[in-house]
């Protein structure tokens, strides 16, 4: 009862945390391209700044399974949300000084701290197993839903809050936002991992030898192609808004939706995983996906914008809770740091490319192409993963 109680107590200091740290993303999202649109000195680098925070994210993943193994969940996430105060203090100071690499230097190191917030969804099922892992998951992603509001709305109050440097007032109030998550953080009580060979705990298999089984591999696509594909058009909407004549703020509105949309899910996700199996959740996120997709080319009316945003959040919440849970599936726990860091690592490095590809395709050739593409990089995927979700919900599937 004891355990039960400390697995609860931490979901919900995770949910909380998820919250705070998630509404960094949407603030960046919302204003790293209009930024980049004032400062860069070449229009196709408007797009950066948001690029950035891709790739501080996939470059924060390695290093911070290792301090995490080595120092333990808590202290690295208090570490995390360090990172988040001085990225936005910089971002702040970049606009201030109208200095765009003083910018995307914020951005980055913003990365950096979504690399430790992107792993809480990992730390809610260490202490869970079977469905309860799953519902741990998706319970933690909630908080997301908050961030959703918290995000957009902290740039609508301040983005003209210090005169004279429009929007920097919305990164200063990212930098409080992660100042906050650090009490919330310090009353983690997370159990350490257990070390390979001890008492109870299986040997660790060669990370080379996990990461080339066909289940993990296919669950890193899974989540390679969800949030690749999510944040490829996510980077490229709001500066897509405003190029077809819709205004900031309805732009900002749009990520909002978007955001609530993929985290809004996440109060069934863990249910629908537990009744139909986590492939087949995760197969019907890469149809929404394609499926948001075909709204974007159907026009670029202000419904059409928000209508694929809104699909697509929803897409991203099951394909990637998804994903997670079947990654979750691949690892005993002396192996979670190393796989789950390695799975981290290869999705946010994709994602981090499709965010650079994002801005040169939408200058070069445009919203429509952004979402042409989106349809066989869906396919691709669907067909193992649809093979795999066939298979009856509650049938044994070996790791290897």
């Amino acid at each position: 009862m004891d355990d039960h109680r400390a697995a609860r107590r931490n979901i919900w200091v995770l949910t909380a945390a998820q919250a705070l740290g998630g509404a960094s993303t949407p603030i960046i999202v919302s204003l790293g391209g209009l930024v980049g649109q004032e400062l860069a000195s070449d229009p196709r680098l408007a797009t950066l700044p948001v690029s950035l925070v891709n790739l501080g994210l996939a470059l924060g993943t390695l290093p911070a399974a290792f301090i995490m193994r080595r120092f333990g969940r808590r202290l690295g996430y208090l570490l995390g949300a360090c990172m988040g105060m001085m990225a936005g203090l910089v971002a702040t100071l970049g606009i201030m000084e109208r200095s765009f690499a003083v910018f995307c230097a914020g951005t980055c190191a913003a990365g950096f701290y979504a690399a430790y917030v992107q792993s809480y969804r990992f730390a809610a099922a260490d202490s869970e197993t079977g469905a309860a892992s799953q519902t741990a998951i998706a319970r933690v992603m909630i908080g997301g839903l908050i961030a959703a509001i918290i995000g957009p709305q902290i740039v609508i109050w301040t983005r003209d809050a210090l005169p004279g440097a429009r929007f920097a007032g919305s990164f200063l109030g990212q930098a409080g936002l992660a100042a906050l998550a650090l009490p919330v953080l310090a009353l983690l009580r997370h159990p350490p991992a257990p070390k390979a060979g001890a008492h109870g705990a299986e040997a660790d298999r060669p990370l080379g030898r996990i990461l080339t089984t066909p289940r993990y591999v296919l669950a890193m696509a899974t989540g390679v192609v969800s949030y690749g594909l999510m944040t490829f058009v996510m980077t490229a909407s709001p500066v897509a808004m405003v190029a077809y004549g819709h205004s900031i703020n309805q732009a900002a509105l749009g990520i909002q939706w978007h955001v609530l949309a993929m985290y809004g899910p996440s109060f069934i996700t863990g249910r629908l995983m537990a009744r139909f199996g986590k492939e087949r959740v995760a197969a019907a996120g890469l149809l929404l996906i394609g499926g948001s997709a075909l709204v974007a080319l159907s026009g670029v009316d202000l419904a059409h914008f928000w209508v694929a945003l809104v699909l697509l959040g929803v897409g991203w919440n099951f394909g990637f809770i998804g994903a997670t849970a079947m990654v979750a599936a691949c690892h005993t726990p002396s192996e979670r740091h190393k796989v789950q860091g390695a799975n981290d690592f290869m999705v946010f490095a994709t994602v981090a490319s499709a965010s650079f590809f994002a801005g040169a395709v939408l200058h070069s050739a445009g919203w429509g192409e952004i979402n042409r593409l989106v349809l066989p990089a869906v396919a691709l995927v669907l067909v193992p993963l649809v093979w795999r979700a066939a298979k009856p919900v509650g049938v044994a599937v070996s790791a290897e």
